[in-house]
């Protein structure tokens, strides 16, 4: 804003604020007593294409034999609230030459706070300037003075400078001022040569001043020392700090009337200004995105410059008393007022223009009830508008075409792997399309498949031991399908290895026939556990408990011990689980089912892995009638105290079930009363084909729960859960925290339970060492066979007696060269290499078995 006008302008959050000083009616006798600081809001009303007063304000001051002036307003931020708001700079001059300030703060309500006031004997004239705080910046006598709410006290930077071109923040340095000053060469050469020498020719340097901290910015990563003598205003763009390094875009007006692009403290781009001497200069982006700038001259001038490819003067104009950037029509981008000056009228805003140099065009002299465009005019701007429209909707519809011919080429690609997957499995020749059928032209003359070739409805011709797949199984376990292979011990399958896949067998062009599905492996023994029915009794009284625990023999009567884990039933089963209600879309769905895995051997007591097999399993038919019969259901009936499930029905009640585990620790007392619980609240019974594991019958969510309770010792015990969702297991915990003694402490076990940790670490150990030994003999036997390299074989250098070589002046030639190759070949043994493919096999597979047998010991460490 210009000083000393008694009008001031300034736009905040799309209204026009006007600040005027005047001189309320009083009566007589009371003259120059008073000044009124009035404030009125105008925003800019869509119908009449005209501005109307929203609201209005007062401000009252005593004048008595003062001369009261509006220095300047500005928009900054409140730092209490961290609410921007308007701000008014107000001077009062008295007779002895003293000048005090008021600044002023406006709030939504129209009312007026004084946010401080200071004094000075002289007036401020030069580069003033509003920020955070609310704070006031001058420059005085070449010296930079500001003063904050905060300390309410005129403080001096200790810098020397000639004038201020910008003022704002910069991230993680607060406010900072970017000013002129007389150059100062440094005594060290640390500086950079070039920023020397530019202040050596031109005598003047640019320096940023952080006022916060006090800390001083070079001036080159602003622009180059060499334009401190013509640039009067700069307009920062953006700041960043990246890798400890500040990134600065912005733009400068210069004294030889130019607008000058800086990226990074060098020029990029220059724009010849239209009129002289430019005074300030601004920014703003408009709806469609285009960096506009807008530059202001003494002469009351305006331009404004586009940046696209280059920096261009866009548009001009003349006579202007005020430029305003904000959203003054409510679009949600920012436009330009431009108050003209009108002698002829006394609003302020009776002469205007909004722009964005776009779309947005109100101007105050267009009388928009008459001005109607022709209707042909309107017919041809319709008409190029749906053309265009028409344009972008065909270019929308190439790309959607050519987007569905990659995925259905991409669908055909999997179709095809998966069936030649299958066909590899079931030891089929597969046959690939022809080029016809794919819509191809070959380059060559194609030979077609002969009359005999085979079909690929061939019966399967699957040469896989009859030992290795047992039993192929199905169940639907409420919205889960789970499918197990019952495999034999017979063959040594690695359990970390092995997993199964669903293909599905019918032509579907719209999905993929791979079945997304997760995989267990579950081993279950048959022997009896220490929850047996005959074996459990209710807690005896306090007296008989403390006798029994004294007697050794009633203690293992109390809690035999509990059968092995590593004894398995003789087969492991493996069993994948998918989503049943995706598969029941297709009323009848045959599935194959694929069993991956790596066949191991044994050789001279060492594991040594061979390749990856992939074995046909089988095929599983699925249709929504026999799951509607009841066919692959689950059935578990309780028979006396028995629960009487088949192995695979308990195998996939486990497999569709979430498992939990939990430690009981109780200090003062057994945990009997959990035997109890489980018999007797969750009416549990063990299952007929596995013992250690018992089935909930009680009615309600909790039925079909099933859990394992093992005794460590009296006082500690691991209670496991196999549950449907996370409301079962709150319920089961809560109605077993009610008959637990308050002692008891009950811990979860994210890892799983210690025992089985620590069997999985001695042979997750196992595999380490024999790994590093069949590693090591590997590189020891290769270099064994390299011994009589370079040598004929069979042949010695000793065969010829020492002695008789020794005779002749030939026989010690030859008896020195067979030494020397002797030696040759002793050193070249002794520097064996080995080769890098070798060696980083060797590394892959250590490093494979460290971190098994590592991540085994952690989560070991967290049970």
């Amino acid at each position: 804003m210009l000083l000393g006008e008694q009008e001031q302008f300034l736009s905040y959050n799309g209204e026009v604020l006007i600040f005027q000083l005047s001189k309320p009616k009083h009566m007589e006798g009371a003259a120059d007593k008073t000044m009124n600081l009035c404030v009125r809001r105008m925003a800019f009303n869509r119908d009449t294409k005209l501005f109307v007063q929203k609201s209005s304000g007062v401000f009252s001051m005593r004048a008595s034999h003062l001369k009261i002036e509006i220095i300047c307003c500005s928009c900054t931020m409140d730092s209490r609230t961290g609410i921007i708001l308007p701000c008014i700079l107000m001077k009062k001059k008295k007779r002895n030459n003293v000048v005090k300030y008021l600044l002023l703060l406006l709030h939504s309500s129209n009312q007026f706070e004084q946010s401080f006031h200071f004094k000075l004997d002289y007036e401020l004239k030069e580069d003033i300037r509003l920020f955070t705080g609310p704070s006031v910046l001058w420059r005085h006598a070449n010296k930079l003075f500001y003063i904050s709410c905060d300390t309410c006290t005129v403080l001096s930077a200790p810098v020397q400078l000639s004038s201020v071109v910008w003022t704002g923040e910069i991230e993680d340095e607060g406010t900072v001022v970017l000013g002129v000053r007389t150059a100062c060469l440094p005594e060290s050469e640390d500086e950079d040569e070039f920023s020397t020498s530019d202040r050596a020719i031109w005598g003047s340097e640019f320096f940023g001043y952080a006022i916060e901290t006090q800390k001083m910015l070079t001036g080159t990563c602003f622009m180059p020392h060499a334009y401190s003598r013509v640039v009067s205003s700069v307009y920062i763009c953006k700041n960043e700090m990246l890798k400890k390094q500040l990134r600065i875009s912005l733009v400068a007006i210069t004294h030889k009337n130019q607008l000058i692009w800086f990226q990074d403290g060098l020029p990029k781009d220059v724009c010849e200004l239209p009129y002289e001497k430019p005074c300030s200069v601004k920014g703003t982006v408009t709806s469609s995105n285009d960096l506009l700038f807008i530059v202001s001259f003494a002469s009351g001038n305006i331009c404004v410059v586009q940046r696209r490819e280059s920096l261009q003067v866009a548009s001009k104009w003349q006579k202007v008393k005020s430029v305003l950037v904000d959203d003054f029509i409510g679009s949600g981008s920012e436009q330009l007022l431009l108050l003209f000056e009108d002698d002829s009228n006394t609003d302020v805003l009776s002469t205007f223009k909004i722009t964005d140099l776009g779309e947005v065009n109100y101007a105050s002299d267009i009388n928009y009830k008459h001005d109607v465009p022709a209707a042909e005019a309107l017919q041809e701007n319709g008409l190029l508008t749906v053309q265009a429209l028409e344009t972008r909707l065909q270019a929308g519809c190439t790309s959607v075409r050519e987007l569905q011919q990659h995925l259905g080429l991409k669908k055909r690609v999997i179709l095809e792997s998966c069936k030649a997957l299958v066909d590899l499995v079931e030891e089929r020749t597969h046959i690939l399309p022809t080029a016809k059928e794919e819509g191809l032209v070959s380059l060559w003359d194609d030979v077609e498949n002969p009359p005999h070739s085979l079909s690929k409805e061939t019966s399967l011709a699957s040469k896989v031991p009859e030992h290795f797949i047992e039993k192929l199984w199905q169940r639907v376990v409420g919205d889960s399908l789970v499918v197990g292979v019952k495999l034999t011990e017979s063959f040594y399958l690695s359990l970390s290895d092995v997993s199964l896949s669903l293909v599905m067998d019918q032509d579907f062009s719209s999905i993929s026939p791979i079945i997304e599905c997760r995989n267990k492996i579950i081993k279950l023994n048959k022997a009896f556990s220490a929850l047996a029915v005959s074996s459990c009794q209710i807690e005896p009284p306090p007296k008989k408990m403390k006798l029994d625990l004294h007697s050794k023999n009633d203690l293992k009567k109390e809690f035999p011990k509990r059968c092995s884990r590593v004894q398995p039933d003789g087969a492991k089963t493996v069993i994948a689980v998918t989503g049943l209600s995706p598969l029941l879309a297709f009323h009848r769905v045959c599935c194959i089912v694929l069993l991956h895995a790596k066949k191991q051997k044994r050789r001279n007591d060492s594991l040594q892995e061979s390749k990856k097999i992939t074995v046909l399993c089988g095929k599983i038919l699925l249709s929504l009638e026999d799951i509607s019969n009841g066919k692959y259901s689950v059935k578990m009936l309780r028979d006396n105290s028995y629960c009487t499930g088949s192995m695979e029905d308990i195998l996939a009640v486990l497999a569709a079930s979430v498992r939990f585990s939990f430690q009981i620790v109780s200090s003062d007392c057994t945990l009997t009363p959990v035997n109890s619980w489980l018999l007797r609240e969750m009416e549990c019974t063990p299952f007929k084909e596995c013992h250690d594991h018992i089935f909930c019958h009680k009615a309600g969510n909790v039925y079909g729960t099933v859990l394992n309770w093992t005794l460590k010792n009296p006082f500690e015990g691991v209670l496991t859960l196999f549950c449907r969702n996370l409301t079962v297991l709150f319920q089961c915990l809560h109605s077993l925290t009610r008959v637990l003694p308050p002692s008891c402490d009950v811990k979860l076990l994210r890892s799983g339970s210690k025992g089985v940790l620590t069997e999985q670490l001695a042979l997750a150990l196992e595999k380490e060492m024999l790994t590093l030994r069949s590693s090591f003999f590997s590189k020891e036997s290769k270099a064994e066979n390299s011994l009589t390299w370079g040598n004929e074989p069979g042949k010695k250098i000793s065969d010829a007696p020492v002695a008789s070589l020794l005779d002749s002046v030939e026989g010690v030639q030859q008896f020195r060269k067979k030494l020397q190759n002797e030696r040759e070949e002793s050193v070249r043994i002794m520097n064996q290499t080995m080769n890098g493919a070798l060696y980083q096999e060797i590394a892959l597979k250590i490093a494979a078995a460290q971190l098994s047998s590592d991540m085994i010991v952690w989560r070991l460490s967290k049970s």
